[in-house]
């Protein structure tokens, strides 16, 4: 059995939370999911909050700053990466109250291809449309990474890192789907193996740093590549639970160890009962498809809620993490 950092019957949050109180946040996270914590994100106190903004921030060396179009790289740092960066402090500070904490900590942090996706270059075209700038952003990405696992570790000194880097583009960027732009046309799709190498890149940098971080990858896209994703050195993958892969990819993925982080619970109110003995006999039930024995199930998956929760109320989302750690206990039985 490969090894995880978390306990048996372990459920977590893929980071987004409504709300502007990180106080708060991070109370509520550690009281629903004592397993498998996590940062909470809190896109609602402004755009330096949210994915995008808080992982340029991280860059190392690349200064950027927001415009109508969204992040852009510039020559010279200015006020909307301070306030990120602002941000990532009154994060880091909140994290003090939990410094006796002792177990597996999540972060999150937007993966390469993503953010090459979403910021600009200085001319207005995203980074995705020049390979060498992708290559700098990653590896810009990767030192900031390194640096920020490594202040979270000087606030809470009794955890064992998880690093989740969020990639919901890959699967458009695969496809050639991420617009130019101007709009009219799609960016050239990058060689897989140019893909791969810029994962692998990535996701190694804190391991290498710090031997026992964990590296996971969130896609909670259709069309998520397991397998690629996998071979970059991800030892867990989230998904969206309605929005697998094939089961034949999710059963080699298992049978190699990778941890399987199901999307069980709806990540916004639809109006369906949060009933976590049904959730549980969802995931019972595709274990059983993968052909795997039902006493791997509750070490090797992970519950979750299908994606971030900065959409729900304040209510719902406090709520769907009790059901996403109540399915969990469910898996134990």
């Amino acid at each position: 059995m490969a090894d995880y950092p978390w306990s048996p019957g372990a459920a977590t949050g893929m980071g987004s939370l409504p709300g502007t109180d990180i106080a708060e946040a991070l109370r509520i996270v550690l009281g629903e999911l004592p397993e498998l914590p996590h940062q909470p994100e809190l896109p609602a106190r402004g755009p330096g909050a949210g994915m995008i903004g808080r992982s340029a921030a991280l860059l190392v060396d690349l200064p950027v700053d927001l415009q109508p179009s969204g992040w852009r790289l510039v020559d010279r740092p200015g006020v909307d990466l301070r306030r990120s960066r602002d941000v990532i402090e009154r994060d880091l500070d909140a994290l003090e109250q939990a410094h006796q904490y002792h177990g597996p900590f999540k972060i999150q942090i937007c993966g390469p291809w993503t953010l090459a996706g979403a910021v600009e270059l200085r001319r207005g075209e995203k980074a995705l449309a020049d390979p060498g700038a992708t290559r700098d952003l990653a590896q810009s990405l990767a030192e900031g990474a390194l640096a920020y696992a490594g202040r979270v570790r000087a606030r809470m000194p009794g955890i064992r890192l998880v690093v989740q880097w969020d990639e919901p583009m890959l699967p458009a960027v695969l496809a050639g789907q991420v617009p130019t732009a101007s709009g009219f046309g799609s960016l050239p799709v990058p060689e897989e193996q140019v893909v791969l190498e810029v994962l692998q890149s990535v996701l190694a940098a804190v391991p290498d740093v710090v031997p026992d971080a964990f590296p996971a990858v969130h896609c909670c896209a259709a069309g998520s590549p397991v397998g690629l994703l996998c071979r970059a050195g991800a030892r867990a993958v989230a998904l969206d639970g309605t929005l697998l892969p094939d089961e034949d990819t999710l059963a080699e993925a298992v049978q190699d160890g990778v941890a399987l982080w199901l999307g069980l619970v709806p990540a916004t109110d639809r109006g369906i009962r949060l009933e976590p003995k049904r959730f549980a006999d969802q995931a019972r039930a595709l274990w059983r498809r993968l052909g795997f024995p039902d006493e791997q199930l509750h070490r090797q998956v992970v519950v979750t809620p299908a994606c971030g929760l900065a959409g729900a109320s304040p209510d719902y989302a406090r709520a769907a993490l009790r059901a996403a750690r109540d399915t969990a206990r469910e898996l134990l039985e």
